[in-house]
């Protein structure tokens, strides 16, 4: 994949950030002579394309879509040096993470610089009526047009295949049960040298971590989970858990809690992290997230917390 060069005709428009409120959305659209917030979108994409953080692709995407409550919201792809490449987060990804993050119930249009890839195509099969979504390549060039994503994947496999359509997708409502905690598990961490030294820094990560994992997608494992991480300004950033029906395409805590960084544009240092994932679990995140401290952030203390569900859950 040869380095990408950012467009240079739209520099100029401004990104309020990585969610744009309604109102801001219509101003945005009026200014640039636009006739909907819709054709906006692509607009937006070359000034998402430079929040990319590629070092190692130096291929920056951008992805902007429009929710149906008329906000707008931005993902960019998010790689890291050192780690594997299945650690990096898709732009489409990070767009969808972000507006579940804000209560988002549905994405109708979205522009994105590239042609999305076969992961993020069957990422996007875990919202509800995906086969409606909107798509806009701009690398199509002047005349692309939006078309639905049916198009571009029109024998998907997805959540109909594997749960009752009366469960939960990725943007509707979870509040999934955790149970009981068992212990904190402290004196089980290895391999991270640092400590969260202010109690009520180290609650908050941990509260952080419990609403994620009540909110996140993981019917397929049914072992919700969410993490955090606290920078050295005291901030907290939380992600929870998006299972995919291809396995594969899942988004881990880890990498949503780096979303949330991203969205804060925190560029301080990560001091401490938190994990809350299901006790003996089928599926569990503790390792991924030792590995990716070690890499990202070596002085960083983890902490994990264990829930026990009820017989039956």
């Amino acid at each position: 994949m040869g380095e990408e060069t950012l467009p240079q005709s739209t520099a100029e428009i401004p990104l309020p950030g990585f969610v744009i409120d309604v109102a801001e959305s219509e101003r945005l659209a009026r200014s640039l002579g636009h006739r909907t917030v819709e054709d906006l979108l692509p607009s937006l994409v070359p000034a998402a394309m430079r929040h990319a953080q590629v070092p190692i692709s130096r291929f920056p995407v951008g992805a902007v879509g429009l929710g149906s409550s008329g906000r707008i919201y931005i993902g960019v792809n998010l790689e890291y040096a050192g780690l594997p490449l299945h650690h990096s987060v898709h732009a489409e990804q990070f767009l969808f993470c972000n507006a579940a993050a804000h209560g988002e119930t549905w994405i109708q249009s979205m522009a994105v610089s590239h042609m999305p890839c076969g992961h993020c195509r069957q990422f996007l099969q875990e919202v509800r009526d995906s086969s409606d979504i909107n798509i806009l390549v701009t690398s199509d060039g002047p005349h692309a047009v939006y078309r639905p994503l049916s198009v571009l994947l029109p024998r998907p496999f997805g959540p109909p295949d594997l749960l009752h359509k009366d469960v939960p997708l990725l943007l509707d409502q979870h509040n999934n049960e955790l149970g009981v905690f068992e212990e904190v598990m402290e004196g089980a961490v290895v391999g991270c040298n640092g400590e969260v030294e202010d109690s009520v820094l180290k609650r908050k990560l941990r509260e952080e971590a419990e609403r994620a994992a009540r909110g996140s997608h993981a019917p397929y494992s049914t072992c919700a989970a969410g993490f955090t991480v606290a920078d050295s300004e005291g901030r907290v950033y939380a992600g929870s858990y998006y299972e995919s029906a291809a396995y594969n395409p899942s988004l881990g805590p880890i990498q949503a809690a780096m979303i949330a960084k991203a969205i804060g544009s925190s560029t301080a240092e990560i001091v401490g992290a938190a994990l809350v994932e299901r006790e003996n679990g089928l599926v569990s995140h503790e390792g991924t997230a030792r590995v990716f401290l070690a890499a990202v952030a070596p002085s960083a203390k983890l902490h994990v917390y264990r829930y026990r569900q009820s017989d039956g859950n």
